[in-house]
């Protein structure tokens, strides 16, 4: 159905034939039937890519955090491959101030039981942390990373279930229900947009609907900060 022998497949499937073509692995997505992101994260397991420690590293650059400081109404953060969080705005910091594990997305949501609560979707939000921390471990080859997966699959048995599920790149945009322990329920919208030359860095920010009681408790959390 791909194009190619059953021994070439097996070849490539073990590991033995390291080039295959642009067109081998688009053949082999349409085969598999997978999604853009899917396809995508095929190519990058073909043709790994190399990434220096300083490029990994880098701070955010000052022009981005005056940006987010800017958003007064609409909470921001900024992660790195591995999900921890690199910086905040001000609003951001009081919508997660007292919970714990916040310095990293991914720990928050599978060793935190409140993020059970917080996150109205918790499946949907551990499914699409789970999935990009996979496309991370080809797009930025970082050991850490896999220590990460290696701390998480030892404590939680979500985490072991959907990373057995091998999804890669989910995008995650849109519709954002969240339960805040002071401020009650927040149906917020939210994007994410990735940050040019920074491997694996995303900058995530997420608003109300004008004039709505998520806005108003935005407002309040805000005031409160």
């Amino acid at each position: 159905m791909a194009g190619v022998s059953s021994d070439y497949y097996t070849r490539l499937e073990q590991g033995r034939q390291r080039n295959p073509s642009e067109q081998v692995i688009d053949a082999l997505a349409r085969v598999f039937r997978l999604d853009v992101a899917a396809t995508a994260h095929l190519h990058d397991l073909a043709r790994p890519r190399t990434c220096h420690q300083e490029r990994i590293l880098r701070p955010v650059a000052p022009d981005i955090v005056r940006l987010m400081e800017h958003w007064t109404h609409a909470p921001a953060l900024v992660v790195n491959h591995r999900l921890d969080v690199l910086v905040r705005n001000r609003l951001s910091t009081a919508l997660w101030r007292g919970y714990e594990y916040i310095d990293n997305l991914i720990r928050f949501t599978f060793l935190n039981p409140q993020s059970r609560e917080f996150f109205v979707n918790w499946e949907g939000e551990a499914a699409f942390k789970v999935a990009h921390l996979r496309t991370m471990t080809v797009v930025v080859p970082d050991p850490s990373v896999r220590d990460l997966i290696e701390e998480l699959a030892d404590i939680s048995e979500d985490f072991r279930r959907l990373w057995a599920r091998h999804d890669a790149g989910v995008t995650m945009r849109g519709s954002w229900p969240l339960r805040h322990r002071r401020f009650g329920d927040l149906n917020l919208w939210r994007q994410k947009f990735p940050i040019e030359n920074a491997p694996g860095c995303l900058l995530f920010v997420a608003q109300a609907e004008l004039g709505s009681p998520s806005e108003q408790a935005l407002t309040g959390m805000a005031d409160a900060a």
